[in-house]
C-alpha cells in the first residue's frame, strides 16, 4: 500500500495545504494574521483527525483541539504533552472568521504562537502516523 493510499493521508494532505495557507500569508506585505489563525487552528485539528484515522476510528465532528487531542490521547499518551497547543487555537476556529469575534484583536504575536502550536502538532502527530 503507497502512503497515498492511506485512510490518513487525505487529512494530512489537507492539514499541510492549511500550512501553505499560512506560509503564503506570512509572505505577504500585510499578514492577514486572523487567517493565519484560522489556517493554524485548522491544521492542528486535521492533523489530529489523521491520528485518528490512522488508528481506526471515524474523527468526530467538531473543531475543538482538546477534545480532540484527548480522545488523541487515548491512543498515545504522550500526545498530552499538545495540550497548551490544542487550548488556545480551539477559539480560531469560528472566532477568527468573524468579523464582530476575534478577527479584529489577532495580532503578530497571536499568529506567529498559533502557527508555531500547529507546526508543533503536525511534528508529534507525523511521527507517529505509519
Amino acid at each position: 500500500m503507497s502512503a497515498l493510499d492511506q485512510p490518513h493521508a487525505a487529512w494530512v494532505a489537507k492539514a499541510e495545504a492549511d500550512l501553505l495557507n499560512i506560509d503564503n500569508n506570512l509572505a505577504a506585505q500585510d499578514v492577514p494574521w486572523d487567517t493565519v489563525c484560522f489556517h493554524a487552528q485548522q491544521a492542528a485539528e486535521k492533523f489530529l483527525k489523521a491520528f485518528l484515522v490512522a488508528r481506526g476510528e471515524k474523527p468526530p465532528r467538531t473543531h475543538d483541539l482538546v477534545a480532540l487531542l484527548g480522545r488523541c490521547a487515548d491512543h498515545d499518551g504522550e500526545l498530552q504533552a499538545l495540550a497548551d497547543d490544542c487550548q488556545r487555537p480551539t477559539a480560531y476556529a469560528v472566532g477568527a472568521r468573524c468579523p464582530l469575534d476575534l478577527s479584529g484583536s489577532l495580532d503578530e504575536d497571536d499568529g506567529r504562537a498559533m502557527n508555531a502550536a500547529a507546526r508543533k502538532v503536525r511534528k508529534a502527530i507525523l511521527a507517529r502516523l505509519p
